[in-house]
């Protein structure tokens, strides 16, 4: 009998109640794409974010002293140090191995630049690698380098190949300053020593770049008789923003407890990935890039914060929504509700007949909703990132819990008509 009196009363009040229903959809589709959105786009503007290079330099550790406390290059005093290039596969054996998108060595030397033994310039030529194929120690392989660390440099003809000797890509600055074009040849002079260069290409970066000559490692390491030797490695990491905790480790990670220091360093802080590279390469110092780095936690607070608003302001006006109808529609069955407390029902059965006529309308608009939202998360996913979103497992109790909340809260007004009604007030105006 209960059951029947309560799907008759949606059925009496069917237009009513298909408004409280429409604004249950539109607030749960709303809130589902936001929270869809923000459990999952953490990585996804990380992802987007790591196309814009490194947010970490790795550098021997003597050289990054002189640097932090005198403001000079290693370079500068002649006693220039290395890392191993051997030790650059250890990157992908750390804890966060996962987490280390791109990485490209570098081997910076001054040399004399000339075309056809005219128009000499000095400049800095960078050895790296371009596409570089390397065999783990993991037994697994992966593929880094410049092209994919460098995305955004945009290069008029083609990079070259790591396995040349003689190709280069040259800074467009220093292109003009020799005026070079692609296929042309660049001769390097450097300890009595001259080698040609093919331009294979001509890159555009917007910065110091453009004044650089790139080349394969090996090939400047012959030049400069430093076999297996780099002066630093780019490494780009996808990071979680930085907290109270990893600002504190940053400092000094000695300092933290047993507990904070564990939690610190299971946590993708790029403090943590940092501390986990200079275990891994040997006299290393990782320099976090910290404008990048901040950037990063930056835009994504931003980010999470204006999904958190949508999804509030969304909910806020479901529950006023609701409360609008559903008020106007507890005025209209007053003379109903006074029959029926005229004829003993307590105002404890009222409540329970009502909550759960809109209940049952919450749930399955809610229903409906959750489905139009996990759809509006992929429509807004595949726009911005260009990949689907996933649906996180605790995403959906989080939703249910918010229907419930919203069709309750947009209820409290008409609940409290209901419980101020009296039976002869209203059965008399009849």
């Amino acid at each position: 009998m209960f059951i029947k009196m309560v799907f008759g009363a949606i059925w009496r009040q069917k237009r009513k109640f298909g408004l409280v229903m429409l604004t249950i959809i539109l607030g749960t589709s709303l809130a589902q794409a936001m929270l869809m959105m923000m459990f999952d786009v953490g990585d996804k503007i990380n992802q987007e974010l790591k196309t814009y290079g490194a947010n970490i330099n790795v550098l021997p550790k003597d050289a990054s002293l002189l640097s932090d406390l005198y403001g000079i290059s290693a370079e500068a005093e002649g006693t220039q140090k290395y890392l191993a290039e051997s030790d650059i596969t250890k990157l992908k054996t750390i804890f966060w191995a996962y987490n280390i998108e791109n990485f490209a060595p570098h081997l910076e030397e001054k040399v004399e630049l000339s075309v056809n033994g005219q128009n000499q310039k000095q400049a800095i030529i960078n050895g790296t690698w371009f596409k570089k194929n390397l065999s783990l120690p993991t037994g697994d392989s992966v593929t880094t380098g410049l092209i994919d660390l460098k995305s955004w440099w945009r290069v008029e003809g083609d990079w070259p190949s790591d396995d040349s000797e003689n190709q280069a890509v040259i800074g467009a600055k220093l292109a003009h300053k020799l005026n070079l074009s692609v296929n042309e040849k660049v001769q390097v002079s450097l300890n009595n020593q001259i080698i040609d260069y093919q331009i294979t290409g001509i890159a555009k970066t917007g910065d110091d770049a453009e004044n650089q000559l790139f080349v394969g490692l090996s090939s400047l390491q012959n030049l400069t008789n430093l076999t297996g030797k780099v002066g630093s490695i780019e490494v780009s990491a996808i990071t979680t923003p930085d907290n109270e905790l990893s600002r504190r480790a940053a400092i000094n990670p000695d300092l933290l407890s047993v507990k904070d220091w564990e939690t610190w360093y299971c946590t993708a802080y790029v403090s943590a990935i940092s501390y986990q590279i200079e275990e891994v390469i040997s006299n290393s110092k990782a320099k976090v890039l910290r404008q990048v780095a901040e950037s990063e936690g930056e835009i994504l607070s931003k980010t999470q914060l204006l999904m958190i608003l949508i999804t509030i302001l969304s909910l806020i006006s479901s529950v006023l929504g609701i409360t609008s109808i559903v008020t106007t529609s507890m005025i209209e069955r007053s003379q109903e509700i006074g029959l029926i407390k005229a004829l003993g029902a307590s105002n404890g059965a009222i409540i329970r007949r009502f909550l759960t006529e809109i209940l049952l309308v919450g749930l399955f608009g809610g229903g409906i909703g959750m489905g139009l939202g996990y759809l509006l998360a992929q429509v807004i996913g595949n726009q911005v990132f260009g990949v689907s979103i996933t649906l996180k497992t605790e995403v959906i109790p989080i939703v249910i819990i918010l229907i419930f909340a919203v069709t309750i809260l947009g209820s409290l007004q008409a609940i409290r008509m209901l419980l101020a009604l009296k039976p002869a007030e209203v059965l008399h105006g009849r």
